[in-house]
């Protein structure tokens, strides 16, 4: 199954994947415009949008919105990331027009209707206070803006209360004149579509979209480790570390992949297999690797009661600093068999088929052959493995995130201490707030 790709006349991309004997289509609109493209008082503006853009337009209301969806059987739905923000829809093979009908009348038409804009900051502001108010998802909001202190790559993407509530219809379609543009998008299908027709459909549809942003591009993110320590009176302590990671075109990229699925990707990963099996202290732990454009985080996450929290964290240095030096042919394989059964396996639904191709384009420019990716796989070597754990996990500060009773949790400098020369020393823990 081949990839078609056709490049508009205003710089959209259409890109399609046929699947044989499936009824169904899966398409959307990906936009290279997300909460990092947003100006310091829009902070939280990119996901507020991504709301208001089910609300209505000037040919359709909201609940029409939904029911055309769902009279032929079909769902939409849209997200935010920190570079990228889709629209999405599946439907059945002859309702494609009035999926990319609609698509394009939200992206272009929406009114922003003051009424549904207060309704819908009512419920992000919910939607805001459940995230603050769960610690494992608190967590990592904080853990961002640590590691990228006071900048719109580390902001939590749903913004604060002050900043959704001042927002106005004006500042959104301020937003979208100027992020959203074809140079910026792609849009994607996959399953039972004939792309010679899709194309004539997007082209009708979306012809008017201007080709070029008026903004400015991004500027460059800036990895700086930090610390944050919030004291909650909670039965576990939930506890991030992290480390500068690498961004999507750099050669250690898909290493870095590997690297988080053998250290903490699974049941037999070495994370979940000390901390949990032998030793119990937790239920679930497992590391992870966030890339950006040009940056990357890398991450290990596990919560903990807080009289095993110490234990939790010198074992988890140890299989840090042990990477370096011990890394087998067995556990190689079985992480890039992991890593080749999900690239695989995602390829066999639409839509996840669809967001693959749409954010490859983004990202590279071009969708990339799954033969290129298990190749790159292929060459990895526990030499190359070793020696990016020896660089990942000492060339860079630290970033510490934690939430619930902190007080056994020994300070930045010991556990940097305990990476590099294998002795933490615990001292007088200093808990602060990432400002």
């Amino acid at each position: 199954m081949t990839v078609e790709t056709t490049r508009l006349s205003n710089g959209i991309t259409v890109a399609t994947q046929r699947f044989d004997h499936v009824e169904s289509v899966a398409l959307g609109v990906w936009v290279k415009a997300g909460s990092r493209n947003e100006l310091e008082p829009e902070h939280g503006i990119a996901h507020l949008l991504e709301h208001m853009a089910f609300k209505g337009t000037a040919r359709r209301n909201a609940r029409t919105i939904a029911e055309e969806i769902e009279n032929v059987g079909g769902d939409i739905n849209a997200a935010t990331s920190v570079e990228t923000t889709s629209y999405f829809v599946r439907v059945l093979k002859d309702d494609v027009p009035l999926a990319i009908d609609l698509l394009s009348d939200i992206l272009q038409n929406s009114k922003f209707d003051e009424d549904e804009l207060q309704r819908e900051k009512h419920v992000i502001l919910q939607e805001l206070g459940a995230a603050n108010d769960i610690p494992d998802d608190a967590v990592f909001d904080r853990f961002t803006e640590a590691a990228f202190r006071h900048q719109p790559i580390g902001r939590a993407i749903l913004g604060t209360r002050d900043t959704i509530t001042s927002f106005t219809s004006d500042q959104i379609r301020g937003y979208i004149d100027r992020e959203y543009c074809g140079e910026r998008m792609v849009i994607a299908a996959a399953g039972a579509i004939d792309h010679d027709t899709f194309v004539k459909l997007v082209e009708k549809d979306f012809g008017g979209i201007q080709q070029k942003p008026r903004g400015k591009a991004v500027s460059l993110a800036t990895y700086v480790g930090g610390d944050y320590r919030e004291h909650r009176q909670l039965q576990d302590t939930q506890f991030l570390l992290g480390f500068e990671g690498r961004a999507y075109h750099v050669r250690d990229f898909y290493a870095s992949q590997v690297l988080a699925m053998l250290l903490g990707g699974g049941m037999s990963s070495r994370l979940f297999q000390e901390v949990r099996e032998k030793r119990g202290i937790c239920y679930s732990i497992y590391a992870f690797h966030w890339g950006f454009s040009d940056t990357g985080i890398f991450g290990v996450h596990a919560a903990t009661e807080p009289g095993d929290l110490e234990e939790l964290v010198h074992l988890i240095l140890a299989e840090l600093r042990r990477a370096a030096d011990d890394i087998d042919q067995t556990e190689l394989e079985r992480a890039r068999s992991q890593f080749r059964a999900s690239l695989l396996m995602s390829g066999e639904s639409a839509p996840s088929r669809a967001g693959q191709i749409a954010r490859q384009i983004l990202l590279f420019g071009r969708p990339i052959p799954n033969e290129e990716l298990l190749d790159r796989l292929d060459k990895l070597t526990v030499e190359r493995l070793r020696d990016l754990a020896g660089r990942l996990f000492t060339e860079s500060a630290p970033t510490v995130s934690a939430i619930g009773p902190v007080d056994q949790l020994m300070d930045i400098d010991s556990i940097r201490a305990g990476l590099l020369s294998g002795d933490p020393e615990p001292r007088a823990n200093v808990r602060f707030a990432v400002g």
